[in-house]
């Protein structure tokens, strides 16, 4: 299941989850199907092994309606990945850059979308993972990847700024490592990674390109192949971990 999937990387883990394997099904969900040109058009293509679900992660009743569907038609999930993240919205949130310009609504915007919305999806999707226990894989786990951002680092903030995002992504970031002890605590067979995809050229950085060093502004293609190699090759060991794209650690 990849959730915030309409669009930029989370349309590309679709894609490539789709490619990689020809019998696998992939659930794709995101707020507005009918707008989501590039899931409709993978609909198309895929018809019996993509299933597009109508999911608003500030609207708990959706996720777990999603639940309800994924367990009567699949039974169980080997994979969850959050993909949704907001970093600007036109006359509503822009990254800060100064402490002058925080506000409340911004930071409480940021954090719903960025940290609370993901944590409510693992919360209902957990009873599927139980079940699946990585069924349909190589591996006896199943996997939950959250897609982060290194400036969510509070030992790797160098620049400060971003108040609003990068409080949010450290706040992903917590909930999804006390996740990951509960998980290992119960003996559930899960795994909670989180990963910094690297700067990708998507909507969401778009208007930030600007200052970013050559080389390092990556395609969709390009991020999303080491993403889900790290996710491919995840071991027990690494629950509760943070990687960047490479798959070098992160520092909290």
């Amino acid at each position: 299941m990849v959730q915030g999937a309409s669009r930029g990387i989370g349309l590309e883990f679709v894609r490539q989850l789709l490619e990689k394997n020809n019998k696998g099904h992939v659930v794709a969900t995101c707020r507005n199907p009918d707008e989501a040109v590039g899931l409709v058009e993978l609909k198309r293509k895929y018809t019996e092994r993509l299933n597009v679900l109508q999911l608003d992660i500030t609207n708990e009743s959706t996720i777990e309606a999603s639940a309800n569907s994924i367990r009567e038609k699949y039974g169980s999930l080997n994979l969850l990945i959050n993909a949704s993240g907001v970093l600007s919205i036109p006359d509503v949130l822009q990254p800060e850059t100064t402490l002058s310009k925080v506000q409340k609504s911004a930071l409480l915007l940021t954090y719903e979308i960025n940290a609370v919305g993901p944590i409510l999806v693992i919360k209902h999707m957990w009873p599927l993972l139980k079940v699946g226990g990585g069924s349909g894989t190589d591996r006896e786990f199943a996997v939950v990847a959250n897609i982060s951002a290194r400036v969510g680092s509070i030992g790797d903030n160098g620049l400060g700024g971003w108040h609003s995002y990068r409080s949010s992504k450290t706040a992903l970031n917590q909930l999804t490592k006390t996740i990951a002890v509960e998980f290992a605590r119960k003996k559930d067979p899960i795994v909670c990674i989180l990963l910094h995809p690297g700067t990708v050229d998507t909507d969401l950085s778009r208007p930030f390109q600007r200052n970013v060093p050559q080389g390092k502004l990556f395609t969709r293609e390009y991020s999303v192949q080491n993403l889900l190699n790290i996710i491919n090759n995840a071991k027990s060991s690494d629950n509760g971990k943070f990687f960047a794209w490479d798959g070098q650690p992160i520092p909290w």
